[in-house]
């Protein structure tokens, strides 16, 4: 890539890193991140709080929740944002400045959950961790503090991958309603687009995204579209979109393209795409004019879906334990009827 094709407040950055040895192992950075960024929240206007909730495995998934200093602590919108990094990468810690663009209004409530990275497990292991953490927000709304018809997700990267692909899923399971989707910069497809195809622009290019994808997909020989949403057949029903991507990063033509397929299935959709800006512009840029004007639309997005879209939850829906104890797999609830046969028998 030529750098004069990079915007002059990125282009030093831009150059720097298109400098740096290409060579890298996800597993390592996966883990390194771990215990660089692990409980360590650096916010000038955010707290957070961890809570850990139990997959069907016994396993547990970790949530961090974000929540304004001395702010509300009742009718909130609540935000499921899900952390970007190849889905091998990254903790929620990294994204504090995307929730302190939301938690500045005083009007959300921010829940970010520790999804499986792809060298643990693949596809659908973040998936489902971010589906799990989806029902347990809208079981504890009232707990929670945030409003039952105003439940929001979001994500970077590969976390807008997930975030556009829980839409789906929310849409197609019908047990929890999403109002707004903030897919930022989304990594939603797996086959070469014109602009993910020979890219050497800096953060992300084509060799990482190949690595990534083949990590995240495993042995698969099939793609569904909840692994690779741009594969989705059918995009109506799905909650209004926000989302903005630079114009020389990979993922430029599928973000388009996503957002055009919206549109023509009647679903309202407003974005942005920023010149000369590669992927994660606003993250390794923050002082840039251009990084500011991203995260200032990201805001006023998020305050126009606050007042403007709702998604009501469907009443006889489960409550929260049932929701729960719904992931209980075959085999558990099998042992538990065979001890509960054993027991009659003891009685007797």
């Amino acid at each position: 890539m030529n750098p004069k094709e990079i915007h002059p407040e990125l282009r030093l950055t831009g150059r720097i890193l298109m400098r740096m040895p290409d060579r890298w192992n996800l597993a390592k950075m996966g883990t390194a991140s771990e215990k660089v960024l692990k409980g360590k929240w650096f916010s000038p206007v955010s707290h957070m709080h961890e809570e850990y909730i139990s997959r069907d495995d016994g396993t547990q998934l970790r949530l961090c929740i974000a929540a304004k200093k001395n702010g509300k602590t009742d009718d909130l919108t609540g935000i499921l944002w899900i952390h970007g990094g190849g889905f091998a990468v990254g903790m929620p810690e990294q994204d504090a400045s995307f929730a302190d663009v939301f938690l500045s209004t005083d009007q959300a409530l921010v829940i970010m959950p520790q999804y499986r990275k792809s060298y643990e497990a693949p596809y659908p292991a973040a998936l489902t961790d971010c589906y799990l953490a989806l029902l347990w927000m809208a079981a504890n709304a009232e707990k929670l503090g945030i409003r039952q018809d105003q439940i929001f997700v979001g994500g970077n990267s590969a976390g807008g991958n997930l975030a556009a692909a829980l839409c789906l899923l929310a849409r197609d399971r019908k047990e929890v309603n999403v109002a707004f989707q903030m897919p930022l910069y989304p990594m939603l497809d797996d086959r070469d687009t014109e602009t993910s195809a020979d890219n050497d622009a800096p953060v992300w290019n084509t060799e990482k995204n190949h690595a990534a994808w083949a990590m995240y997909k495993g042995d698969r020989t099939d793609v569904p579209a909840y692994c690779a949403p741009a594969r989705a057949a059918d995009l109506s029903g799905l909650p209004p979109a926000f989302t903005y991507v630079g114009d020389i990063e990979p993922f430029y033509a599928e973000t388009l393209a996503y957002c055009r397929r919206l549109y023509e299935a009647d679903v309202p959709v407003m974005y942005r795409v920023f010149p000369g800006c590669f992927h994660g512009f606003d993250i390794t840029v923050p002082h840039a004019s251009c990084a500011k004007k991203a995260r200032k639309l990201l805001k006023e997005a998020f305050l126009y879906a606050r007042q403007n879209y709702r998604a009501a939850q469907e009443p006889g829906k489960p409550d929260g334990m049932a929701l729960l104890k719904s992931l209980i797999d075959a085999s558990v609830r099998d042992e538990l009827a065979a001890l509960d046969h054993l027991l009659e028998h003891l009685d007797r």
